[in-house]
C-alpha cells in the first residue's frame, strides 16, 4: 500500500532549527513532486515549500514561499526515497501542523504549492511544530 510516513517536528525555541522528513513506501518520491504544507489554528492553509521531481521528467526546481524563504532548505535523498525539509531560524509564527504532500510533476513547483489540498494525491500523517520558550 502506497503511503508516506513523516518524521521530524517537536518543540523548539524560537531561533532553534528542526528537520522533517518524508518518507514514501511502494511508490517512488523521485517520480513525483513533493510540497510542504502547514496549517496552524487561525491561519490559512500554506505551501512553504515544494520540490519538483528528480526523475528528469522535470525542471527539478524548487519554490519557497516567500514567509520562510532563506530560513528554509528542501532536499530529495533519492536514495532513501526521502525528502527533508530543513527549518533554521524558527519563529513562533512558525509554529503549525506540517503536511508532506506528493504529486505527479504536471504542475510548476509554486503552483503545486498553491494548489488546494484535495488536489493532492499522497499525503503523510502530519506533525506538530512548536515554536516556544
Amino acid at each position: 500500500q502506497a503511503q508516506i510516513v513523516q518524521s521530524g517536528g517537536g518543540l523548539v525555541q524560537p531561533g532553534g532549527s528542526l528537520r522533517l522528513s518524508c518518507t514514501a513506501s511502494a511508490f517512488s518520491l523521485k517520480h513525483y513532486a513533493v510540497g510542504w504544507f502547514r496549517q496552524a489554528p487561525g491561519k490559512e492553509y500554506e505551501g512553504v515549500s515544494c520540490i519538483n521531481s528528480s526523475d528528469g521528467s522535470s525542471d527539478g526546481s524548487i519554490y519557497y514561499a516567500v514567509t520562510v524563504e532563506g530560513r528554509f532548505t528542501v532536499s530529495r535523498d533519492d536514495a532513501k526515497n526521502t525528502v527533508n525539509l530543513q527549518m533554521n531560524d524558527l519563529p513562533s509564527e512558525d509554529t503549525a501542523t506540517y503536511y508532506c504532500g506528493a504529486l505527479p510533476p504536471t504542475l510548476t513547483t509554486e503552483r503545486f504549492c498553491g494548489v488546494a489540498p484535495r488536489h493532492i494525491g499522497h499525503w503523510g500523517q502530519g506533525t506538530q511544530v512548536t515554536v516556544s520558550s
